[in-house]
């Protein structure tokens, strides 16, 4: 089991989205702390640290592992079209 934590600039961008889609946000968020590369997740490329990214819906959740400690890290969440600037 990981553990998974949410730093405060993505509680903020978690908050901003509409309650319905918040909730399946956090119920996959939670999922991490079983499998924290699911189905569907990448890895994304030309970044210093190893970000991964999850689909839900329109929305995307970047986080990063670390496997020796087993925390599943959430750094930021946001609409597709402005989670990657």
């Amino acid at each position: 089991m990981y553990k998974v934590t949410i730093k405060k600039s993505a509680a903020k961008e978690l908050e901003a989205i509409a309650p319905k889609q918040t909730k399946k946000i956090v119920a996959t968020i939670w999922l991490l702390t079983e499998n924290p590369r699911p189905v569907g997740c990448k890895k994304l490329k030309g970044k210093a640290e190893d970000i991964w990214r999850i689909r839900v819906g329109d929305y995307r959740v970047l986080y990063s592992i670390e496997d020796v400690i087993k925390i599943v890290d959430v750094k930021r969440v946001g609409h597709r079209k402005d989670i990657y600037e």
